[in-house]
């Protein structure tokens, strides 16, 4: 009887055992499935994230515009075509950069004083604000066909956006009577075509 007992025993423990076995396996089983579909997720995330702040990052947009400088006799204004880059940047303010860096072209002459910053370009209602510092004027030593090229350029390059029909001239922030006496710069002024060359 006691023997019978011990077997008994004996078998139940091993039951038990084997039991035991097969739930830690399974358990074992299931946190490598769960272990590893999280390691899928986070590998399948990481590119995505990887492609959405390649997205985000925007390329600076080029733009090919053209800047108008007299040419050697001061008479007429060339167009000298050039690519600039929109690096948050407006295009109406690319487009003064590049005129006021001037120009190495043949034949064409800068006549833009050297020491002239750009303050501000602002289009609104088709009419173009451009706002220069006072060197533009202080800086400034042509006569009356110099003035006319000056303003010229500027009006004309400005003008060449399809959408800008006027341009105002801004010294410091301020409207001015002219640069030197010459051309009434009070109020905004149309496309100059018959400068251009």
């Amino acid at each position: 009887m006691k023997k019978y007992v011990r077997y008994a025993m004996l078998g139940l423990a091993i039951f038990a055992l084997a039991l035991l076995a097969g739930c830690g396996s399974e358990t074992a089983g299931k946190g490598t499935a769960d272990g590893s579909s999280s390691s899928a997720i986070q590998a399948e995330s990481a590119p995505a994230a990887t492609s959405s702040s390649q997205g985000t990052e925007k390329k600076p947009q080029k733009l090919t515009i053209k800047v108008y400088y007299p040419d050697e006799q001061g008479m007429k204004l060339i167009a000298d075509k050039r690519t600039v880059t929109l690096d948050g940047q407006e295009k109406y303010t690319a487009a003064m950069e590049s005129l006021l860096e001037g120009t190495k072209e043949k034949g064409q002459t800068n006549i833009i004083p050297k020491q002239t910053k750009l303050r501000s370009v602002k289009v609104e209602n088709g009419t173009a604000t451009v706002d220069f510092t006072g060197d533009l004027r202080k800086d400034f030593v042509g006569g009356s066909t110099g003035e006319t090229m000056l303003v010229g350029s500027v009006v004309d390059t400005l003008t060449e956006f399809p959408e800008v029909k006027k341009v105002q001239i801004l010294i410091d922030g301020k409207k001015v009577e002219s640069l030197s006496g010459h051309m009434d710069l009070s109020q905004p002024m149309g496309r100059m075509a018959d400068l251009l060359k």
